[in-house]
């Protein structure tokens, strides 16, 4: 029995890296895990929906729609979240193999 790899199998069922359909899964998988963090987070912080909307100004739907999916979400959105649970967030970027260093 043939086994495959999970990226083998990413590539037979959505697409090769670098096409429109495997983008869009891996944003869509980046974004679901964001929405897991924030949740996380908020647990950790004791704090209900509600509390954190009011936190950061909004209700406690736009909380819940943002820990299913942060799809929606603007990157101020999120650093307003992350800030308002004092959680510190990190943001890396690599090119070709290699992180962006700013000096």
């Amino acid at each position: 029995m043939k086994t495959y790899t999970l990226t083998e199998m990413k590539d037979m069922y959505i697409g090769k890296q670098g096409t429109k359909d495997r983008d869009e899964y891996e944003y869509e998988l980046r974004m679901d895990i964001i929405g897991k963090m924030i949740k996380q987070a908020r647990q950790d912080r004791n704090l209900t929906q509600e509390q954190l909307g009011k936190l950061i100004g909004v209700q406690k739907s736009q909380i819940s729609k943002l820990e299913s999916s942060a799809n929606s979400a603007t990157i101020d959105t999120i650093i307003k979240v992350f800030k308002a649970l004092k959680a510190e967030i990190n943001f890396r970027v690599k090119l070709e193999n290699e992180f962006v260093q700013l000096v």
